[in-house]
């Protein structure tokens, strides 16, 4: 392909993306489903286990393997800002305020899941279909558990705005305890992803690598970014040179913690949550946020849909063990987080909603997924398995908390919901 056809296709390429994700949006808005349900389920759809299904040779003429890196390169910046985004509306008080219930909820609800997902994988290990042979029974272990135990902080927010509990006592303890949860699965996942290189100095750049980066961030971005506030508020303003230096920080934090193996998504979250409120952050949100959520996001579900194969689940005992998988993911999520809410003082209603939400997956199980798959952790098979389970577990969360927390108490209506 020369690069004026690649830049044709490209183009269509965004335009099946914007359209697809909007048709399944106004579908399962219907159902009171949050709107990135239709970026995941957009995503499958326009992958090979539907698209590529009913019309193979149109599907492989607009997403052909040689410009899946473009697609990924694109999806990533796309995620990058869009973590920035979430990072920037991320509330430090919150967890404070709510420290004892959201980190009995945070550890429980990471402790039971990630227990189950390391005895399954146990029993996967030996077969070559589900995980690399150079992965070790220890590294299986932690990836699986990791990928039962995280909760998608992003999805989790968006539901909690779309039902209307957003500051509320349930709303604010689960996003609180959703981003520890988060917090706990991605060092997991550096761990894993630097032992898996087999070299010591790989972990040591790794876990020395984020030490510094934490540090950078307190002791250098943070004065620097108080500055440019400041500066904004006296002249009432942000400036261009201002925007392009912030990108260009956010830039080079994506760029150092994927070079130490903890991903650009969690530097650009942590930059986000380092970001003082006032001008600077909703100059930032202003111009970053419409074009990452409705534009690039989308484009990092398709690149998921690619990989996604439910044709590869071809025989009864897989089915069954993507099932299996789905059990074990919401029923350990579910009971530690209740469990571990009733322990704190919450009364039923509130744990059973709390417990609702933690369950759902979504975004940040599918990137955690797409970063196994790229790294020979897992394969393409235990990748499908995973990622029906995050979509299955998104979709039950919405439903699952109207049922055990709005029923009984009082209705709860989106305006988001009732324009989808």
């Amino acid at each position: 392909m020369t690069l004026d056809d690649i830049a044709l296709r490209f183009f269509l390429q965004i335009a099946a993306i914007l359209l697809v994700t909007r048709l399944v949006g106004v579908v399962i808005g219907r159902f009171k489903q949050p709107p990135v349900m239709a970026e995941m389920l957009g995503g499958i759809v326009l992958g090979p286990s539907l698209f590529g299904l009913l019309l193979p040779g149109a599907q492989e003429w607009l997403f052909p393997p040689e410009m899946r890196s473009i697609l990924f390169t694109f999806a990533q910046v796309g995620i990058v800002l869009y973590m920035f985004v979430v990072g920037m509306g991320f509330k430090v008080g919150t967890a404070r305020q709510n420290l004892r219930s959201s980190a009995a909820i945070a550890f429980a609800g990471i402790a039971l899941p990630f227990a189950l997902g390391g005895a399954l994988a146990y029993f996967l290990i030996g077969d070559p279909a589900f995980f690399s042979t150079k992965t070790t029974p220890v590294q299986a272990a932690l990836f699986l558990g990791a990928a039962m135990a995280v909760t998608a902080f992003p999805v989790l927010a968006r539901i909690i705005e779309e039902n209307g509990i957003k500051g509320s006592a349930v709303g604010t303890i689960a996003l609180a305890a959703g981003s520890v949860g988060d917090a706990a699965a991605w060092c997991i996942l550096a761990v894993v992803l630097a032992s898996f290189g087999g070299s010591s100095a790989m972990v040591v750049l790794t876990v020395g690598g984020t030490v510094l980066y934490l540090l950078g961030l307190r002791f250098a971005l943070r004065p620097l970014l108080l500055w440019l506030e400041a500066k904004a508020r006296r002249d009432d303003r942000v400036t261009k040179p201002t925007l392009i230096l912030l990108l260009a920080l956010l830039m080079f934090c994506a760029w150092y913690t994927d070079y130490i193996r903890i991903y650009a998504v969690f530097g650009a979250f942590l930059l986000g949550v380092m970001m003082p409120r006032g001008h600077l952050r909703r100059e930032m949100r202003r111009t970053i946020e419409p074009a990452a959520t409705l534009v690039l996001v989308p484009m990092f579900f398709v690149y998921s849909g690619l990989n996604t194969r439910v044709g590869l689940l071809d025989t009864p005992v897989l089915w069954g063990l993507a099932v299996l998988v789905l059990a074990v993911a919401c029923l350990g999520k579910f009971l530690g987080a209740w469990g571990a809410a009733r322990l704190t003082g919450n009364d039923n209603r509130d744990a059973l909603g709390i417990a609702a939400l933690m369950n759902a997956r979504g975004l940040v199980e599918l990137i955690l997924l797409t970063i196994g798959l790229r790294a020979g952790v897992i394969t393409p098979t235990l990748f499908t398995i995973m990622a029906v389970m995050a979509v299955m577990t998104t979709l039950l969360a919405t439903p699952l908390f109207r049922v055990f927390y709005v029923r009984g108490g009082t209705p709860i209506r989106s305006p988001a919901l009732d324009t989808a």
